[in-house]
């Protein structure tokens, strides 16, 4: 592994498996080590395969006293850089979270450490750890902590800047419940989630209204703003009293959750966090894998036939709404209208570019839908004027993201939630001070270069052409 060694968050990291990726790995490293940290030297350590990225945070004060508050889970990163947290980790048992604790409180105590930090391991397969790094500052994952021990770092980091002992011993620390933290970025996940998405937030609105969830952002919901350079829009956490209720409650804030731009994804898949935690997910902790495919991961959830019935009743029934809606409003005009007495609607839906036959009938607010031989019932508030749209079918509660409306009549939903190119290096674009090597996708020979060393570049610039 070449690691910036003046450096962290993922900048100035590369796995070198041979010669050839070693020689590109010292040249990138000690690019973007120079361009970040304006230091470029480099050191080497021993590649860890497989780990795991667990921390452990630790609180010291002026007096000698340290303790642990147990760890966080990092694993699920993708260059190099933290996406999920949660707070406990599934992986540790209790002696090897006491072992890691105990350790990281010698080594705050040995440097006489005064205030929240962070002790940061790699976890092999075999529970071993090794020491990576402490951070001395307050981490952006720090509420699942909060939510697991009940503690306020930022008032304990006060108070101990004021002078005064831990108000804790470390018999009195918990794991009280589970919490789990998403970091939302304005990324373009099609374009190997290397490139920021530049452009405005057309339209902000966050999941508070959900039990369980905290969500820290520096943005104004409702504001329009620009993102240029930090790509990080905001923390999303969620707490529950156990980790199935704290995912479940993840997924119905992400499905909450409007973010309407250029470029906005929020793609909710359980595969990161069910078991498949290893930073090789998408490049980790202090791995930049290559051979990832992005694939299955950007497909979103995967329909089952309950859920296939229910999603279109759901857009058979919003697609009724909105007419009637409309008629309402024509008769309430100058224009006469005469309003066709229609008992039952026959609709075609595309579903994965595939049409459906769907017949739906209304009473009031109540939806009656007809598909592939089996009635569904859908009720809802029907408010299509909002972004999110609350919907119950068959007694189970849904949330649909109402996407766009053409004047047409056509809709696009978003329901629950719902590569990279190998070749010869073309060019080299550097964001947010990384190196990112742009690679052909397939044979060819260059034909026209648009830009040259040093050029700007805006996203969508056409750079390299091949033929």
């Amino acid at each position: 592994m070449i690691k910036a060694s003046a450096g962290g968050g993922g900048k100035g990291m590369r796995i070198a498996w041979d010669d050839e990726e070693t020689r590109d790995g010292f040249r990138f490293s000690s690019q973007e080590a120079a361009s970040s940290f304006g230091d470029d030297r480099l050191l080497i350590e021993k590649f860890i395969d497989n780990p795991r990225h667990i921390e452990i945070q630790v609180l010291g004060d002026k007096h000698g006293n340290a303790l642990w508050l147990n760890e966080r889970e990092c694993s699920v990163q993708r260059r190099n850089q933290k996406v999920v947290e949660e707070a406990p980790s599934i992986f540790l048992d209790p002696e090897t979270r006491q072992a890691m604790g105990e350790q990281a409180v010698a080594l705050a105590k040995a440097v006489k450490y005064s205030s929240a930090g962070t002790v940061e391991f790699l976890v092999d397969s075999q529970k071993n750890f090794y020491f990576l790094e402490m951070n001395t500052r307050l981490q952006v994952e720090h509420p699942v902590t909060e939510c697991i021990t009940g503690l306020d770092l930022v008032q304990e980091m006060i108070l101990v800047a004021k002078g005064y002992p831990l108000r804790h011993k470390q018999e009195d620390i918990p794991i009280s419940g589970w919490a789990v933290e998403c970091r939302v970025y304005a990324e373009d996940p099609y374009k190997s989630f290397g490139l920021p998405s530049i452009g405005r937030l057309s339209q902000y609105q966050e999941p508070i209204h959900l039990p369980g969830v905290r969500v820290d952002s520096g943005i104004q919901p409702g504001s329009d703003i620009s993102i240029y350079y930090d790509p990080m829009i905001s923390k999303l956490v969620t707490y529950g009293s156990d980790r199935a209720e704290a995912l479940k409650r993840m997924e119905d804030a992400l499905d909450n959750y409007v973010i309407r731009g250029k470029t906005a994804h929020l793609i909710r898949n359980k595969t990161p966090m069910e078991g498949i935690t290893e930073t090789k997910f998408g490049g980790g902790a202090d791995v930049d894998v290559t051979d990832m495919t992005y694939d299955s991961f950007l497909t979103g959830h995967t329909l089952t036939l309950s859920e296939r019935n229910q999603l279109l009743a759901i857009a058979s029934s919003v697609f009724v709404a909105s007419q009637l809606r409309a008629q309402r409003f024509q008769e309430h005009s100058r224009v006469p209208v005469i309003r066709p007495d229609v008992a039952k609607w026959e609709l075609s839906v595309k579903l994965h570019d595939e049409d459906h036959t769907v017949v739906a009938s209304n009473n009031g607010p109540a939806f009656t839908v007809e598909v592939d031989g089996s009635k569904l019932n859908v009720t809802s508030t029907w408010n299509l004027a909002s972004p999110l749209l609350s919907v119950n079918v068959d007694g189970t509660q849904r949330t649909v993201q109402c996407l766009s409306r053409e004047a047409g009549g056509n809709m696009s939903i978003q329901f629950l939630g719902t590569v990279v190119a190998e070749g010869q290096e073309i060019c080299v674009i550097e964001a947010m001070k990384m190196q990112n090597s742009m690679t052909a996708g397939k044979m060819g020979k260059v034909k026209l270069v648009h830009c040259k060393a040093g050029d700007t570049v805006g996203e969508g610039d056409l750079l390299v052409e091949l033929e």
